[in-house]
């Protein structure tokens, strides 16, 4: 199974570090203005072992860093969104700007069937409105989104992921729900090749 992980902070870099490790996947990985440091080694987030982790998917080609998602995001199976959701100033509410940015995007990029996953913190509703607006900038796209939201806690996120007391996963589609233990490694792809 091929993975494309949207985001490079605390949730995108544990989350695709880990899902190398324990679901011995093919990832790549997509950030902005962290790709070059990635690539050095520098990690913008304290997380015991994470620097380990991570220079070691690189070093075996496990894992990619790049600004482009086009390519990482047409060849995957599941593309995670992973992105950041600060409080908006006056009413604290999620700000979901990144999230809806990062679903256009991917909505370009799609090929075949792809389910797309949000990992960020987001309120209820934002799976649809994820799927709309994939669905109005790629009306042909073949996707299903789901939600599987994480339960990480700082400086123990990575023993979080690897044994984590509870897994949330929802889709409404029978195609997604297949794929309903994607965070544990226990996914089949339903790509066809």
């Amino acid at each position: 199974m091929r993975i494309a992980m949207i985001g490079t902070g605390y949730v995108g870099l544990v989350s695709g570090a880990c899902l190398r490790i324990s679901a011995s996947r093919h990832l790549r990985r997509q950030g902005r203005r962290q790709d070059r440091a990635l690539h050095r080694g520098e990690i913008p987030i304290f997380e015991p072992g994470l620097d380990t982790l991570v220079a070691a998917n690189v070093k075996a080609k496990r894992l990619d860093f790049t600004t482009d998602l086009s390519a990482p995001v047409a060849e995957a199976d599941a593309v995670f969104i992973a992105v950041g959701t600060p409080s908006r100033r006056g009413d604290g509410h999620a700000d979901l700007s990144y999230v809806y940015a990062a679903a256009r995007e991917i909505a370009a990029a799609l090929k075949g069937f792809t389910v797309v996953v949000t990992k960020s913190t987001v309120p209820v509703g934002t799976g649809d409105e994820v799927e709309r607006l994939i669905r109005e900038a790629n009306p042909s796209a073949d996707v299903v989104v789901a939600s599987n939201p994480e339960f990480l806690r700082e400086g123990a996120a990575i023993r979080d992921f690897k044994f984590p007391d509870r897994i949330v996963v929802g889709t409404s589609d029978e195609r997604g729900r297949r794929c309903s233990a994607m965070s544990t490694g226990r996914c089949r792809s339903t790509r066809r090749r």
